[in-house]
């Protein structure tokens, strides 16, 4: 019981993060190089609750920035999966649409602002598109990679069993594949967090990105950093849903304290 009770107040990590703040704090009050005219974290704590822990307007950039992140990242998976699947398991199919995937896949996802502007009709639209493609080139290779990584002995093995290609590939195929697809939705919830924000900043009336660059152009660091540390919250609880979804896929890498 007791180590349970360590391991989720994880007091280690708190005394990090209490020691990341007051280094920050010290470097502000010192006036250090690059710290000047930073604001340090009580100045930004008292802006926040003075003017942001009660405007909807702040909560609705979460909701906004979490909306889109869903939409992107759900849609990477939806045509990522099935595509890496196919790369891995149809030869023709490969040697056919690979190709134009490898031209594609070194794109930095930014650089489809301007054409997802003009392709779809609102900037929603076009910045989920945006966080899509930040996600999908992941999932597709982690998976692609994970089909090809799959033992070949077992395919043969229950190919001369008798066992239809179905049954193969739902009972054998498809569980070593798992792993490959649980890192690519570490990886791309990572970088579809990435994209949103810098698409927010470019092509965007709201959201944590936008908040944050509006901080930026008013020369006001307190809600700089107070967009930043969103961002960063924000992040890190799509993290811990994403592991917490990996974990009921693969229930055989549990671990008993």
């Amino acid at each position: 019981m007791l180590k349970q009770l360590q391991s989720t107040l994880n007091w280690r990590g708190f005394v990090a993060i209490f020691g990341f703040f007051l280094i920050w704090y010290l470097a502000c009050i010192l006036e250090l190089p690059g710290f000047a005219e930073m604001a340090n974290p009580l100045e930004v704590i008292q802006m926040f609750v003075r003017e942001y822990a009660h405007d909807d307007h702040y909560w609705l950039s979460w909701v906004t920035s979490f909306q889109r992140v869903l939409y992107g990242f759900l849609f990477a998976q939806l045509f990522g999966i099935p595509l890496g699947l196919l790369f891995g398991t149809n030869e023709k199919f490969r040697n056919l649409f690979f190709p134009v995937f490898e031209l594609l896949r070194p794109i930095p996802p930014l650089a489809w602002v301007p054409m997802s502007i003009l392709f779809w009709p609102t900037n929603e639209s076009s910045i989920i598109f945006i966080t899509f493609i930040g996600a999908f080139f992941i999932i597709v290779i982690n998976v692609f990679d994970g089909v090809r990584d799959i033992k070949r002995e077992h395919l043969w093995l229950a190919l001369s069993l008798g066992a239809p290609r179905r049954v193969i590939f739902m009972r054998i195929m498809l569980p070593s594949v798992i792993p490959s697809i649980a890192v690519g939705m570490t990886l791309g919830i990572a970088i579809t967090w990435d994209v949103v924000i810098a698409a927010e900043m470019i092509a965007s009336d709201s959201g944590l990105g936008r908040l944050t660059w509006e901080g930026y152009v008013s020369s006001t660091p307190e809600v700089l950093v107070i967009g930043m540390i969103s961002i960063g919250l924000a992040g890190y609880l799509s993290t811990k849903v994403v592991n917490t979804i990996e974990r009921k896929m693969m229930p055989w890498r549990r671990v008993k304290r």
